[in-house]
Order: C-alpha cells, then structure tokens, then sequence
C-alpha cells in the first residue's frame, strides 16, 4: 500500500472518530457547560421570579451584584425585637425594615431588643 493510500485511510479513519462526537439532537439530555452547576439562564430566571413575586431586580451591595429588593408584609410596623419582624426592627425607628436585604451598616434591635449594628455588603 502506498504512502498516499495510508494517508487517505487515516484521515477516513480521523473522520470517523470525529463524527462521533457530535452531539445528538436529543434534547432530553441536559447541556453540559463544562461547570458543574452553572446555568446561563439563572440571571434571567432569578430576575423573572422576583418581579412575579412584586420584587424590584436592582444592584445591590459593594460587590454590585443584581439582587431582588422586596417590600416585606410588615414594612413600617411598630417593633420592640427583631422577632416582631420578618425582616429587621430598626432601631431609630422602632419599626420593621421597609425593604429586604438591607445593605450598609444599620442599627437594629436583636431578639432580645438590644441595639446592635448590622452590616450586610
């Protein structure tokens, strides 16, 4: 067999094999994107959940990530300790958190109505 021969029979060979790794158009598989985890459309779905749930998807903390800003229930309600809230008593104002999560440095009162200082970035 000649050098051309050898050459002709290993591409065809080459093909082959590479023909077999492409994938199938079977789309009950899950795609793979190489990370354990990883979702491309995660952003989309999280920011989709939140404006269902009447949130706002907005930048929030030092990292500048978007996150989900709601109104808890009790927004504005008179509280003594931070078991009077869903979200946190404020301190100053003796009422719950008009917005969760509540990014900065924040005095609240804990569970046993002490003034502590939160800090949530």
């Amino acid at each position: 067999m000649g050098v051309f021969a050898r050459l002709n029979m290993v591409a065809l060979a080459a093909i082959v094999a590479l023909a077999a790794c492409v994938p199938s158009d079977d789309t009950s598989q899950t795609q793979d994107y190489g990370l354990a985890g990883y979702n491309p459309a995660a952003a989309a779905q999280a920011e989709q959940s939140c404006l269902a749930r009447g949130g706002q998807y907005a930048v929030g903390g030092i990292a500048g990530l978007k996150v989900c800003f709601e109104r808890p229930k009790d927004a504005g309600k008179s509280c003594s300790k931070s078991t009077d809230c869903d979200s946190q008593c404020l301190a100053r104002s003796k009422s719950c958190a008009p917005v969760t999560p509540l990014f900065g440095c924040n005095a609240i009162l804990d569970s046993s109505g002490r003034e502590v200082t939160l800090c949530v970035d």
